[in-house]
Order: structure tokens, then C-alpha cells, then sequence
């Protein structure tokens, strides 16, 4: 608390005056409280205050003058990761599961001979030659029976059980093929190419004829399933101009190429004997997709508990490049502990003679054997060293 008292000013009063004036200065302290501890100063006072009030205005406009510290910006949403490249997968989707005579299959520009249980990738093209006949199951139960001098190309299979997104595209190249489509029909969207046109499969069975020539006429027949039931084949050609459907058992379709390369689709009459036949084939892929399943579950189950095993893996030992070892040590290598013809040391626990002598160990230097021994021979003793003869006194 400050009080000013100014000798110029006080002059002149009386002693109650003075009284007077300090009791009303304590009166308004008072009444004023902690928030008023300063009486207002009259003129001869403002120097003193001054400097106070000024510093508390600074201080103010110091306050304003100070930008409000901006918030924070909000993270910005990690990006999205980029999708590789549609590469095809290493995983199986399918194994053989029916062989009669040979087949191969050309995988990544090599062929090879197929045997059972063999398991399918992506892009395989499988092909059969005379008198043979191959039955394929892949993941989802469908299953392809090729007759003899046939080739089917695996263009797309997706497939994930209970997935909205499941395809397939199969493309008949030649020969006489039967099916029986499964879950990817039922589910999604399958497939199956000709030369000339494109079929929409929605759940059966059917057989494909193709003679081979791009431009002949292919044979299209629709089949029920092994319950009874008739599914849908919706026919298009290869620009998805629609040809026809069918929908009922033992129909079919044949089509030829006409004026300008157009395709069109003729109602086919199948003789007895045809159906006769086609019966056949199609009971061989109905066999085939019911082994094909238990192999395709047992592949699955060994994959799954040895996923590092190296049998029918995709990429070995069918990498372009990449050399099969069945178990043949390669030219250049030896096994730890077999001597080669530079002397090295021999398999652990023989040591070698020639280094324990302290004789050095040459290249090309071989030890004497030891003569052989007739059949039935007994070996002799080895002698005594002889003494030498006495010195004849003269």
C-alpha cells in the first residue's frame, strides 16, 4: 500500500482535518476489499503509478499481439497398400485325380509327365495323347475328364470357400472334354472357352467336342448332374454376342463359323449312339470328381502341416533353369569326409597314413595294395627278420 502525503498539500490544515482526512482513507480501504487495495491517486500521484500501469498495458498488448497456438493437424489416414501385381500364385488349386495312359502338362515353358495326385497350378495346360484319358479336380470339387489327343488351358481360378468373388475360365483347345462344375458355378462366375465361343456355366455337367480346327464346328451338350439335377450353359461367341442356352438333359448346340466369320449356334440332334457314348464319358468324370475330392483334402492336409516340403511344388524343380538333383551329389562337389584324388582327408575316424608318416600328401600318388588272395588260399605268416650269415674265418 502506498499513501501519498505531500508537505505542499498539508499545510494549512488543522490537526482534526488531518484526522479526518486519514479515518475516511482507512474507511474506503475497508469497505473496498483485496480487490481494491489501491485508492485512486489524484494528480501529484500518476508518476508513481505510471510506471505500473504501463507495464501492465505492455504486458496486455504483448497477450494480443501473440498468435493462438494452432491445433495440431490430424494425422492423415495411413495410405492404402498397393495390391502386387497380379502374379500367379504358388499355391495349388487342384491335383490329378484319374490317369490312363500318358499325359503332361507345359508349365512354365516345359512339359512334363503327369502321374496321380500331381498337383495343378494356374496357367498349367494339361494334355492327353492317344489312348490315354486324364481326369483333373481342382479346389472347389470341378472336375474336367480329358479323352485322348485332348488340351484344356487353366486361364483363371479363384476360388475361397463361402467368398463372393469366386472365377474360373477354361479354355478348350481340342479333343472331346466332359466337366462337372461345383462351387465357383453355384457361387461366382465359371467359364469355359472354345476356339469360337465363350460358355457361361451355371452349375451341371456337360461335354465340349472340339475337332481342333479353329474355325470347324464344335459340338456344345448339356448333361444332369449326378443327383438328377440340370443346370443352365449360356453360349455366347468370343465378342459375347449371345447364341442360345440350354436347359435341358441331353441338348446341345453345334457351332459353326458362317459368312464373315459369324458364329451361330444350331440346335443339335444327339443319336443314340452319341448319347451312348457321351454317357460313358460323362460317368468317368463323375468318378473322377469323387476321388478327386479325397485327394484334393489329403494334398491340402500335407500341405498344411509341412508347408516347406519340396514335392510337386511349382516353381521347383519346374523353374526354367533350375536343375532336379534326385539325390545325386553335383559334379564339382564331394561329401564332407571322402577323399577325391587331391588327397584330402578321408571319412571321419580314418585317418590318414600318408600325413601321420610325415610324408606330404601329392597329388596323384597312390599307396601299393596289397596283393590278392586266391579264393581258398590262406595267408601266410609273416616271417622272422633273418640274422645275418657269420663272416667265414680264413
Amino acid at each position: 500500500m502506498h499513501l501519498s502525503s505531500t508537505p505542499s498539500r498539508d499545510r494549512g490544515l488543522s490537526a482534526a482535518q488531518k484526522s479526518s482526512r486519514v479515518l475516511a482513507l482507512l474507511a474506503s480501504l475497508l469497505l473496498a476489499g483485496p480487490a481494491m487495495a489501491y485508492p485512486a491517486p489524484d494528480t501529484t500521484d500518476v508518476d508513481i503509478f505510471l510506471p505500473l500501469t504501463t507495464t501492465i498495458r505492455a504486458d496486455a498488448r504483448l497477450a494480443q499481439s501473440q498468435p493462438s497456438a494452432a491445433p495440431p493437424p490430424a494425422p492423415s489416414p495411413a495410405p492404402a497398400a498397393a495390391s502386387a501385381p497380379g502374379a500367379a500364385s504358388d499355391e495349388p488349386i487342384g491335383n490329378v485325380a484319374t490317369l490312363t495312359g500318358t499325359a503332361s502338362v507345359i508349365r512354365n515353358q516345359n512339359t512334363l509327365p503327369l502321374k496321380l495326385k500331381d498337383d495343378i497350378y494356374l496357367n498349367d495346360v494339361l494334355v492327353t495323347f492317344a489312348d490315354s484319358a486324364l481326369g483333373v479336380t481342382f479346389n472347389d470339387a470341378t472336375t474336367f475328364n480329358l479323352t485322348a489327343n485332348a488340351s484344356i488351358k487353366v486361364d483363371d481360378f479363384v476360388y475361397q470357400d463361402g467368398g463372393p468373388r469366386n472365377s474360373a475360365l477354361f479354355d478348350i483347345t481340342k479333343g472331346t472334354v466332359a466337366f462337372v462344375a461345383s462351387a465357383v458355378a453355384r457361387t461366382g462366375n465359371m467359364k469355359i472357352a472354345t476356339p469360337t465361343a465363350t460358355l457361361g456355366i451355371r452349375g451341371t455337367t456337360g461335354l465340349v467336342e472340339v475337332n481342333g480346327a479353329g474355325n470347324g464346328a464344335h459340338n456344345i451338350k448339356l448333361y444332369p448332374d449326378p443327383d438328377g439335377h440340370v443346370g443352365t450353359i449360356e453360349v455366347a461367341d468370343r465378342n459375347g454376342v449371345r447364341l442360345g442356352t440350354l436347359t435341358q438333359g441331353a441338348s446341345g448346340f453345334t457351332l459353326r463359323a458362317g459368312a464373315g466369320g459369324r458364329i451361330s449356334a444350331t440346335p443339335l440332334t444327339i443319336s443314340p449312339r452319341q448319347a451312348a457314348r457321351d454317357q460313358g464319358i460323362v460317368r468317368q468324370v463323375h468318378a473322377a470328381q469323387n476321388v478327386g475330392r479325397r485327394i484334393v483334402n489329403e494334398q491340402r492336409a500335407l500341405r498344411r502341416a509341412n508347408p516347406n516340403r519340396n514335392n510337386n511344388l511349382r516353381n521347383a524343380p519346374n523353374r526354367p533353369g533350375e536343375q532336379r538333383q534326385n539325390n545325386l551329389q553335383q559334379r564339382g562337389s564331394r561329401e564332407p569326409g571322402v577323399p577325391n584324388r587331391s588327397g584330402q582327408q578321408g571319412r571321419s575316424g580314418q585317418p590318414n597314413r600318408a600325413t601321420e608318416q610325415g610324408r606330404p600328401q601329392q597329388p596323384g600318388l597312390q599307396r601299393p595294395k596289397a596283393p590278392a588272395l586266391r579264393q581258398g588260399a590262406v595267408p601266410r605268416r609273416p616271417q622272422p627278420p633273418r640274422k645275418p650269415p657269420k663272416e667265414r674265418r680264413r
